[in-house]
C-alpha cells in the first residue's frame, strides 16, 4: 500500500478521500488554489500545497503544478476525485511518466470511454445495446443537423468528452438546432476543453440507471448493483438511490452482466460506472449511454448497501492487489438515498449563488452520513462547481431511507448561502417519488409545485424579533439571573418563548436562545405551538442585516429599510409586527434596476458579448452570456430597442445584480 497520496481535487470529494486515507494510515496531501487557501480539505489533510490562483486552468487543471506538488511532497500516488482531471487521459499518462500511480483506470480506457462516440462503437461490438444516434467523430454543425433530422425530433445533443450533464441539450424544435449546437459547443469547450458533439434519439419518460463496476489488474471484474439516478434537473442528477425499485433480480443481473462486458471491452481497471437509459415501461429494454471512468458523486449509496469503501478498493487495486471477493460475494442490503446540496437559488431558476457561510450544522451519525467540504466562515464563491455537500440516508427499506433523508435535510443549516435543500425536501415528498414512479422529466414537469411560495410568515416573525433584539449594554457587573434570555448556570440556555402576531394571522410562536455569536430560533409552523422538536434554525445578525434560514431557504432582511426603525410593538402578552414587510432586499428579487436595465442574475464571468453600444436589438434577442459554476446563462433583450449602455466585455467578472447593459426602447410611431 502507498504511504503518501496526493488528492488532486477540492471540496467534499477531497475531504471524503482524505477520510479513507486517514483510516488506512496513509499520509494525505491536499492541493489548493488561492480561492481555497482556508478550505476544509486543506485543513484536514496531513499537508497541503498551493498550486496557483483561483482560475481552475491555472491551478486544479494544471498538470505541471499538480505533478510538481506530488514531487515536492514525496507522493507515490495521485487520487483525482471526480471532475477537473479525473477523466483526463493525458493526466493519467503524465502521472505514469512521473513514476506516480494514478488511482483510476489506465489512460487507454479513459481515452476510449471518454470519447462517447468510440465508446458506443466499442461496447456495441461487445454485444451491449446502445442508443440510436449519430456515428463518427468530429461532425460539423451541418452534419449534426443532418443526423438529427434523420433520427427525428426530439434529440439530445451531448459532448463527446466529459460528463455530468454539462453541455447536454434536449432539442424538440428543429428551428433552434443551430443555436443549441453553438451553445452546447461553448459549454463543452468550457467544461472539458473539447467541443466535439454527438446527437442521440431522445427516449421520452426514460429512467437513468447506472451500474457500479470494480475491476483489478488481474482480470477480475464485478458489479455492485445499480443506482437509480432519474431525478434530474437540466440533465444534472439531484437525488440518487440504490437499489432501483424498477428492476427485478433478472433484469438487475442482465444489466450487471452488460456493464461487466462494457468494462472488459476497454480493459478497465479500478472503480467505474456504466450508465444506461431505460424505458420506464419496459426495463428489459435498456441502452448503454456512456461509461464514467472515475468515482461517481453518488458512490456513497452503493457503499451503504454493500458495506464496501469504494475509495479503499480504488487504492488497493491501484497498488496492484486483486479484488478480495467475487460476484457471488456481493450482497445488497437495505436501501440508501443521496441528495446533492448545491449553492443555487430555486426561486431564481436555480441560478448559482454564493456567499460566506455564517453558521453551519450538518447531520452525521446513525442512519445519516454527510459528505461535505464546508466550514463556517468559508466563502463559497462562484469559481467552481456549485455542489457543496451530499446528505445520504440508509434504512432497512426505501420508505425509511426517504424519511431519514427528509429529516436530515431539515437538520442541515448552511446559513448565509442560498441552497436547494428546501427544494430537495419537497421533491422527496412528491407522491411519484414516494411511490417510485420516476423518470428524468419529473422535476421539470412539476417544478412550480416544488418551489417555495413567497416568504413564510414565520420568517418575517423571526426576522422582526431578531432585529428588535438590541440588548442593552451596561457598565459593570450584571446579575445573569435577572436576564430574561434563557441563560442558566452550567448548561445549555433554555428557550425563551415569544408570540409574534402578523397582520391577519394568529400569533406565531418563536422560541429563542443564545447560540454562539448569533441566536438559535425554533419556529412553530402556523402558530400551532409545536414542541421543541419542531424545525430549529440558526439566524445571524450583522449590523443592520438579518439572515434567517428555514427549510433550506435563506432570507436576508435589512433593518435599515424601516424608516421608523421599529419592527415590533407590544400588544398585551404578544409582539406584533408594525411593519409587515421590513425587507430591503430579499434573495430572489429581480429587476430592481428598471425594465431597461439588464443585471447579472448571478455572480460569475461574462463569456460572450454579441452586441455593441448603438446596436438595434429585437425583443428576446440574445445579447450576452454569463457563466458561473460551469453554468451558462443567456441575457436577452427585454424589449426591442437600442443598446445605449454596455458595461462589460468578455472576461469581465460580475457580482449578482451588477448592471451589464441598458436597452432603451424605440419610440412608438405616434410619439415621434
Amino acid at each position: 500500500m502507498f504511504s503518501t497520496v496526493l488528492v488532486a481535487n477540492r471540496g467534499e470529494i477531497a475531504v471524503r478521500v482524505i477520510r479513507t486515507l486517514r483510516q488506512l494510515g496513509i499520509r494525505s496531501v491536499a492541493v489548493f488554489s488561492d480561492a481555497d487557501a482556508d478550505a476544509r480539505h486543506v485543513r484536514e489533510a496531513d499537508t497541503a500545497v498551493r498550486i496557483g490562483p483561483a482560475a481552475a486552468a491555472e491551478s486544479y487543471l494544471s498538470v505541471e503544478r499538480l505533478l510538481d506538488a506530488a514531487r515536492r511532497t514525496g507522493a507515490e500516488a495521485v487520487h483525482p476525485g471526480y471532475g477537473f482531471l479525473a477523466e483526463n487521459a493525458g493526466f493519467a499518462r503524465a502521472c505514469a511518466d512521473a513514476g506516480l500511480a494514478f488511482i483510476g483506470p489506465p489512460a487507454s480506457a479513459i481515452s476510449l470511454m471518454g470519447d462517447k462516440i468510440r465508446a458506443k462503437e466499442t461496447v456495441k461490438a461487445a454485444g451491449v445495446p446502445v442508443v440510436p444516434g449519430s456515428s463518427g467523430s468530429g461532425l460539423t454543425d451541418a452534419e449534426l443537423v443532418s443526423a438529427a433530422e434523420e433520427i427525428g425530433m426530439p434529440v439530445l445533443l451531448k459532448p463527446s468528452a466529459g460528463g455530468g450533464g454539462k453541455g447536454m441539450r434536449l432539442v424538440r424544435d428543429a428551428a433552434v438546432l443551430a443555436e443549441e449546437i453553438a451553445a452546447a459547443r461553448r459549454e463543452a469547450k468550457s467544461s472539458f476543453g473539447d467541443d466535439t458533439l454527438l446527437v442521440e434519439r431522445w427516449v421520452d419518460r426514460p429512467r437513468h440507471i447506472e451500474i457500479q463496476v470494480l475491476a483489478d489488474a488481474h482480470g477480475n471484474v464485478v458489479h455492485l448493483g445499480e443506482r437509480e439516478c432519474s431525478l434530474q434537473r437540466r440533465h444534472q442528477k439531484v437525488i440518487e438511490e440504490a437499489p432501483s425499485v424498477l428492476l427485478d433480480e433478472e433484469v438487475r443481473a442482465a444489466m450487471g452482466a452488460a456493464a461487466v462486458e462494457a468494462a472488459r471491452s476497454c480493459g478497465y481497471v479500478g472503480a467505474g460506472t456504466v450508465e444506461f437509459i431505460v424505458p420506464g415501461g419496459d426495463p428489459s429494454s435498456y441502452y448503454f449511454m456512456e461509461m464514467n471512468t472515475r468515482l461517481q458523486v453518488e458512490h456513497p449509496v452503493t457503499e451503504l448497501i454493500t458495506g464496501l469503501d469504494l475509495v479503499e478498493q480504488q487504492l488497493r487495486v491501484a497498488a496492484g492487489a486483486p479484488l478480495g471477493f467475487g460476484q457471488q460475494d456481493v450482497r445488497l442490503t437495505g436501501h440508501a438515498v443521496e441528495a446533492r446540496v448545491c449553492a443555487e437559488d430555486p426561486a431564481r431558476g436555480f441560478l448559482p449563488s454564493g456567499g460566506t457561510v455564517l453558521a453551519l450544522s450538518e447531520p452525521q451519525g446513525g442512519a445519516v452520513r454527510t459528505d461535505s467540504g464546508l466550514t463556517a466562515g468559508v466563502d463559497t464563491g462562484s469559481t467552481y462547481d456549485p455542489m457543496l455537500s451530499k446528505v445520504i440516508a440508509y434504512g432497512p427499506d426505501r420508505a425509511s431511507a426517504l424519511r431519514s433523508l427528509r429529516a436530515a435535510l431539515a437538520d442541515t443549516v448552511i446559513l448565509g448561502v442560498q441552497t436547494n435543500t428546501g427544494f430537495l425536501r419537497r421533491l422527496l415528498a412528491h407522491p411519484d417519488v414516494v411511490s417510485g414512479d420516476l423518470d428524468t422529466g419529473l422535476v421539470e414537469r412539476d417544478l412550480q409545485a416544488l418551489l417555495p411560495e413567497g416568504v413564510p410568515a414565520e420568517v418575517y416573525a423571526a426576522a422582526a424579533l431578531l432585529a428588535a433584539d438590541r440588548p442593552a449594554r451596561t457598565r459593570g457587573w450584571a446579575d445573569p439571573f435577572d436576564a430574561a434570555d434563557g441563560w442558566r448556570l452550567g448548561g445549555t440556555p433554555a428557550w425563551t418563548v415569544h408570540h409574534v402576531r402578523l397582520p391577519g394571522r394568529d400569533p406565531v410562536e418563536v422560541r429563542t436562545r443564545p447560540s454562539g455569536s448569533g441566536t438559535e430560533l425554533l419556529l412553530a409552523p402556523d402558530g400551532d405551538g409545536a414542541s421543541v422538536s419542531a424545525t430549529g434554525r440558526i439566524v445571524a445578525r450583522t449590523g443592520d442585516l438579518v439572515t434567517v434560514e428555514l427549510d433550506g431557504v435563506t432570507h436576508r432582511f435589512s433593518h435599515a429599510a424601516s424608516p421608523e426603525g421599529t419592527w415590533l410593538g407590544r400588544d398585551g402578552d404578544a409582539w406584533h409586527v408594525q411593519r409587515h414587510d421590513p425587507v430591503a432586499a430579499l434573495l430572489g428579487g429581480a429587476g430592481r434596476t428598471g425594465a431597461d436595465t439588464l443585471a447579472a442574475p448571478m455572480p460569475g464571468t461574462v463569456t460572450v458579448v454579441k452586441v455593441a453600444v448603438g446596436d438595434k436589438v429585437a425583443a428576446g434577442q440574445s445579447l450576452l452570456v454569463v457563466e458561473a459554476m460551469k453554468m451558462e446563462h443567456v441575457i436577452s433583450a427585454p424589449h426591442a430597442g437600442t443598446v445605449t449602455e454596455l458595461d462589460v466585455t468578455p472576461g469581465t467578472t460580475v457580482a449578482m445584480d451588477q448592471v451589464l447593459a441598458v436597452v432603451t426602447p424605440d419610440e412608438e410611431e405616434g410619439d415621434r
